[in-house]
């Protein structure tokens, strides 16, 4: 018998699914345009390690990005064209995505600590037209005679940075005449392409459509229980999936503040931002909890806070914490389960409603609007206990909404069983008989760490490009704070010897081309890779 709770969940989702996924709509007037009509209501809260404290109201976003977005128009933007964004945690990020969105335009999101290759990558396959960048990331960018895209440089003061041939960002938001109306989208639309780490090949770039909308705000309610009266703070760098689906978006959607602190992350930092802001609610990964149970309980008794919930999300978490936030906060950390491709899917859930006892080493159960299950490699459904693969039952599943990676058709077919029912993650798990979901480990060779999904390949291909190295392989291995570490081993040319030095040398290699978070930590040289007849390599048993 169906209880009038389920009834009330189910009636959200449904207008959910209707208003996000109709005709004739615009993301821009769902993240921001509708709650500009109370003038006051704050759409940010920024502030930045050298102090700078600045707020926006919704109208005031709506005005910015109404011109930043007639500016992009009369660049040449218009609806289903690409437009990459490379800023860190600022307004300016917030007025671009509007923007684009305003337009009716794809984001394409990357990452600060990128490096010239994965910018290349991801926007010459995307197809980009253009690029909102700052002036401490410019330099990463091609010069200005071999650039394919066209530059928006958010300068530093008094116009430093601007390279010859660059639009700066606010002349030209200054000198915008505003769009009057947003371009009109359908939920079927992409509004996001997002690139993620695959076992093989280069990154995929995934597909999000307007509708998807409904999911995030299913998780804001469901995962998170984002209220009214919270000042919600998402520690997640809006450059990858947690942080721009429920740190910029996921707030805005609901008429909520986001919450930007650009600083490096520190336990006194983050206690400092708790007691300033009065956050009630807050989100994060198991790296930046396992960093402040190290900063231990009496620097959190030096602040004065009231967290009412804690979620963490990007990779597993273990009890310790858990045990150890109940004893220090008074609350447990929560924690989520999900992927760029599905968003948020399964939660020990805060909404009142669907909050359950934590079971210790579980991930909790599925978010109302998917149903998740365990199947074997055949694709058939376990009993609970068996572990499997974690898959979507995508017919029961009214909130999912991938169909398919950009331009790739045939890892698109690899994400799903071959009879279409389900979608697979490439996470091994258990379930139990109460629905409580546990994870066992990757089923493929994606590394998880510090909330971030490293793929072998590229980190490979970067290495292979060093004039020492012959050949090399990439692993994850268990690290204290990250949860995993990456690993190389490399097989060297003849003429070169093992050393520290060249250890160094070949993760800075890495790091000034790829991105800060996905250079080797340690490397060990070995005389040849383990592989199949085939030629394949062997990551499982250099694991071992």
């Amino acid at each position: 018998m169906r209880t009038e709770q389920n009834i009330s969940i189910d009636k959200l989702m449904s207008s959910w699914k209707e208003e996000y996924g109709g005709k004739d709509i615009s993301v821009a007037n769902f993240l921001c345009d509708r709650h500009a009509h109370i003038p006051e209501k704050t759409a940010l809260f920024y502030e930045d390690a050298a102090g700078v404290k600045l707020k926006y109201t919704f109208a005031e976003m709506r005005e910015l990005s109404a011109k930043m977005a007639g500016f992009l128009q009369s660049a040449g933007i218009k609806k289903g064209d690409r437009v990459a964004v490379m800023l860190p945690k600022c307004p300016e990020i917030i007025i671009a995505a509007l923007a684009v969105w305003r337009v009716g335009g794809v984001y394409l999101p990357l990452f600060t600590a990128f490096g010239p290759e994965a910018i290349d990558h991801r926007v010459q396959d995307s197809g980009a037209k253009m690029i909102i960048t700052n002036a401490n990331n410019r330099h990463k960018l091609p010069a200005s005679d071999s650039l394919t895209v066209e530059v928006v440089n958010v300068t530093g003061p008094y116009g430093t940075g601007l390279v010859k041939g660059d639009y700066s960002f606010w002349s030209a938001l200054e000198t915008g005449t505003p769009l009057e109306q947003p371009v009109s989208v359908n939920g079927d639309d992409l509004m996001i392409l997002l690139y993620t780490s695959g076992t093989t090949g280069k990154p995929k770039g995934v597909e999000i459509p307007v509708k998807a909308l409904a999911s995030f705000e299913a998780y804001m309610r469901f995962g998170l229980d984002v209220r009214e009266d919270d000042m919600y703070w998402n520690l997640a760098d809006p450059g990858w999936a947690y942080g721009l689906y429920y740190g910029l978006m996921g707030p805005l959607l609901m008429g909520k503040a986001t919450l930007y602190y650009n600083a490096a992350f520190s336990p006194e930092g983050f206690y400092k931002i708790l007691e300033k802001y009065k956050v009630s609610n807050f989100a994060g990964a198991p790296t930046a909890y396992r960093a402040i149970m190290a900063a231990g309980g009496n620097l959190a008794n030096k602040y004065r806070f009231s967290l009412r919930v804690a979620s963490s999300a990007g990779e597993p978490l273990n009890p310790k914490p858990i045990t150890w936030a109940r004893e220090t906060w008074g609350i447990p950390i929560n924690d989520h389960f999900g992927q760029t491709e599905l968003g948020m899917t399964i939660n020990n859930h805060n909404m009142p409603q669907l909050k359950e006892e934590i079971k210790p080493g579980s991930m909790g159960k599925s978010m109302p609007g998917f149903r998740m299950t365990v199947v074997d490699k055949q694709g058939n459904e376990l009993e609970p206990e068996q572990e499997g693969e974690l898959a979507v039952d995508i017919e029961n599943s009214p909130l999912f909404w991938f169909k398919q990676y950009w331009g790739d058709e045939e890892r698109t077919q690899q994400k799903f069983t071959t009879d279409g029912k389900y979608c697979l993650t490439g996470d091994n798990v258990t379930m139990d008989k109460e629905g409580n979901f546990f994870f066992s480990s990757r089923s493929d060779d994606i590394i998880l760490s510090a909330g971030y999904r490293i793929g072998p390949f590229e980190v490979e291909s970067a290495l292979m490009q060093h004039e020492a190295v012959a050949e090399a392989a990439v692993v994850g291995i268990p690290d204290e704070l990250r949860g995993q570490m990456v690993k190389a081993y490399v097989v060297l040319k003849q003429g070169f010897t093992a050393s520290d030095e060249l250890s160094q040398e070949l993760s800075s290699f890495v790091k000034t081309r790829l991105s800060a978070h996905q250079y080797p930590r340690e490397i060990e040289f070995i005389k040849e890779l383990p592989k199949t007849p085939s030629g394949k390599i062997q990551r499982f048993l250099l694991k071992k």
